[in-house]
């Protein structure tokens, strides 16, 4: 039996990345997983590839942002499949936007809209489902919510609030038997870093991943199906006695104060070599 058997998994920003990841994982484990995602197109490629593989799950075309879209999934979910088990929140956006007072305002709407108003959203209205029979809420955070990067202050805002939100709920919704935990990835090989720093076919994507590799303790980045575990121990009752907890999986960045023998000593670039 899976670990996640006859349960109901929602997973947002699941066309791609880390929310692909999970929605593969948590069907061979046995949930059927519903994917939401603004990327009608690719969501639907996840839902096939999970079929493929004799798993269950369906496609659901979502704007995190949107109350309207939030609202009419949930209750399209809950015609559809009546209760669910697990709330994913994965669906995110990052950008720089340069120092705060050139920052555009426009784009730090939107990306407080996605991720930190989207796992408002989704929570609002996907907990009602989960009252009867309790569950888990896995929000994905970020390293960049526990500590800043130059010129993201809208991820750093948005990032932040999640972790201290998912607390929130942890205690409003314990007595109800829904746990509420994040993960705060560090720099982890999606499509969101090709995005952001360029493809590895790219001198600066290469350039980039190079920095974060010796950077990083473990010394190199991860992959998306690593934090994908993370979300799988959190959904399952592996964890039944956590909560309001943020688990951190970045490779060790958090774990020192400053990398200051990392930036004068070449050796260790070169153990990532």
């Amino acid at each position: 039996m899976g670990r996640l058997e006859n349960k109901v998994a929602v997973i947002t920003g699941s066309a791609t990345g880390i929310g692909q990841a999970a929605a593969e994982l948590f069907a061979r484990e046995g949930a059927t997983v519903l994917c939401a995602d603004v990327k009608e197109d690719q969501v639907k490629e996840t839902v096939d590839t999970i079929k493929k593989n004799n798993g269950k799950a369906y496609a659901y075309h979502v704007d995190v942002s949107s109350e309207e879209s939030v609202s009419a999934f949930a209750k399209q979910v809950k015609e559809e499949h009546g209760t669910i088990d697990v709330l994913f929140n994965n669906a995110g956006v990052d950008q720089e936007g340069g120092k705060v007072h050139e920052y555009p305002v426009e784009l730090f709407d939107s990306i407080i809209a996605v991720d930190l108003r989207g796992t408002f959203l989704c929570s609002k209205y996907l907990i009602p489902l989960m009252l009867d029979g309790g569950g888990s809420i896995i929000n994905t955070s970020s390293m960049s919510g526990r500590a800043a990067d130059r010129n993201r202050s809208g991820y750093n805002a948005a990032k932040g609030g999640i972790t201290n939100f998912t607390k929130a709920m942890a205690i409003d919704y314990a007595r109800d038997g829904i746990r509420a935990n994040s993960i705060s990835p560090g720099t982890i090989e999606t499509p969101l870093i090709d995005k952001l720093a360029g493809s590895k076919e790219e001198e600066a994507g290469r350039e980039f991943r190079e920095a974060n590799k010796w950077i990083t303790p473990l010394g190199r980045l991860g992959d998306p199906k690593e934090i994908a575990s993370v979300a799988l121990f959190l959904a399952s009752d592996d964890s039944s006695y956590i909560t309001g907890e943020d688990i951190t999986a970045d490779g060790g960045i958090m774990a020192y104060t400053w990398p200051g023998k990392m930036l004068m000593e070449d050796k260790w670039k070169k153990t990532t070599e």
